[in-house]
């Protein structure tokens, strides 16, 4: 039996500011599906040129909310991304407002959080960019 991944999955409570955090990751939608019956939609957005249903990530938003549904999310850890540059990446975010939980003070690998409270871990594409400030010397805030 072969085996494939197909893509993450995570609630959000704000459709629109969840798709607009992930777009300043890079990821784009690639389809949307809303079922009036079941009262949700889904977004399947993904990294450029990866329109092919690898690597995507599913944003479920109930309409209804999500009133009892599981709260506990400490089964799910993170979402991870390479990135062509982690500190133009960081400093994007950090533009648009999101705080950068885990600098890349290696110049390797940092974290944020979305909207939702989901763990996004970003790693820079190939070797380690070297150490800069203002990187190098952030400390870590919150948790990740």
């Amino acid at each position: 039996m072969g085996i494939k991944y197909l893509h993450t999955m995570v609630r959000v409570k704000d459709l629109e500011k969840s798709i607009a955090f992930y777009e300043l990751l890079g990821l784009t939608e690639r389809r949307r599906s809303e079922s009036e019956k079941g009262r949700f939609t889904l977004v399947f957005l993904c990294p450029p040129g990866q329109a092919d249903g690898h690597a995507d990530l599913e944003l479920t938003y109930n309409w209804d909310g999500d009133d009892g549904l599981p709260s506990d999310s400490r089964h799910f850890g993170h979402l991870a991304y390479t990135v062509p540059d982690i500190y133009a990446a960081c400093q994007t975010l950090m533009d648009a407002g999101v705080t950068i939980n885990r600098p890349p003070r290696d110049g390797h690998m940092a974290f944020v959080r979305s909207p939702d409270n989901i763990s996004i871990e970003l790693l820079q594409e190939g070797e380690s960019l070297p150490p800069q400030e203002p990187w190098a010397s952030m400390e870590n805030t919150g948790h990740w």
